[in-house]
């Protein structure tokens, strides 16, 4: 059994190169558009946009998270449209199906390989964090 995973996707990343305006044209927004046309065939995913995920230096950024389980943050995603989306939701996938959401090294996408900015440790339940 899988757990659902939540798809955080900086939408205000963009590169260097580009402009800052207009937002919806950046790097992260059309990874967030390709990425939620893409989740509405990968039942348990919810890509969620959102503002800033602070990896500026790394654009572009996502974010895999469920509950129990250890969060991750990956940048410097250089392909930003379908197939791009195609391979980091079925690296969600894989997330889902670990069951304390570590993929493992040689399974995992080159993508993530090269790209952990971050790996946050499982938030505690209210039992836990009552010892």
């Amino acid at each position: 059994m899988t757990s659902p995973v939540t798809l955080y996707v900086c939408k205000t990343c963009r590169r260097p190169e580009e402009p800052s305006e207009p937002r919806e044209e950046r790097s992260g927004a059309r990874l967030a558009q390709a990425l939620a046309a893409a989740a509405a065939e990968a039942p348990g995913v919810q890509v969620v946009p959102v503002e800033c995920l602070s990896v500026c230096k790394r654009p572009v950024t996502i974010g895999f998270a469920a509950p129990g389980k250890w969060t991750y943050v990956y940048g410097d995603f250089s392909e930003v449209g379908p197939e791009a989306a195609s391979r980091i939701l079925a690296a969600a996938g894989q997330y889902a199906a670990a069951p304390d959401g570590l993929i493992p090294w040689k399974e995992r996408p080159d993508a993530l390989k090269k790209g952990v900015v971050a790996r946050i440790p499982p938030l505690p339940t209210l039992a836990e964090a009552a010892e």
